[in-house]
């Protein structure tokens, strides 16, 4: 009898410090950093379009910005996949991925859109139709493991060379 293998489970630390500012009026620093499981660190902040400066870093990576690449990244990589997998040759893919916030029935600001605007080029005599490249798109959002897991609208505005 085969025995599944469990699930795997990625974490990250998030780790901040009270640098003595005046933290019960919201005057302190919210820079803190995130550790991932791998060991990489990156310094982190909350937005200044949600944390004024000098609270907030615009410099640092934010977790809205952090949450458009990381769908973007999870699109681009299940895309080569796919690709790989319908024989076309990726050159090179390039996206400049945008999260768009609202504000929900209860009015509580989320990323309520991400467009994706991949630009991907193809070397080799197989190159993609139009409709080949939808496809491919559509499998890759389909099959992506972070737009399975967000109620976020995920538009792909395809630019394939």
């Amino acid at each position: 009898m085969r025995v599944a293998s469990p699930m795997p489970e990625h974490t990250a630390t998030i780790r901040w410090e009270n640098t003595g500012e005046d933290f019960l009026r919201g005057k302190y620093s919210r820079e803190h950093t995130w550790t991932f499981d791998g060991g990489a660190t990156f310094p982190a902040s909350p937005s200044p379009h949600v944390v004024p400066i000098p609270w907030s870093n615009p410099a640092l990576i934010d977790p809205e910005e952090a949450f458009v690449a990381s769908l973007a990244s999870c699109h681009m990589l299940t895309f080569l996949f796919v690709a790989a997998r319908g024989g076309f040759t990726v050159a090179a893919y390039e996206d400049t991925a945008a999260g768009v916030m609202s504000k929900n029935e209860k009015g509580i600001p989320w990323v309520s859109r991400i467009t994706l605007r991949p630009k991907i080029t193809y070397h080799g005599e197989k190159q993609p139709t139009a409709e080949d490249a939808e496809k491919l798109h559509d499998l890759a959002h389909e099959q992506c493991f972070i737009a399975n897991s967000v109620k976020t609208e995920v538009v792909v505005e395809g630019n394939d060379e």
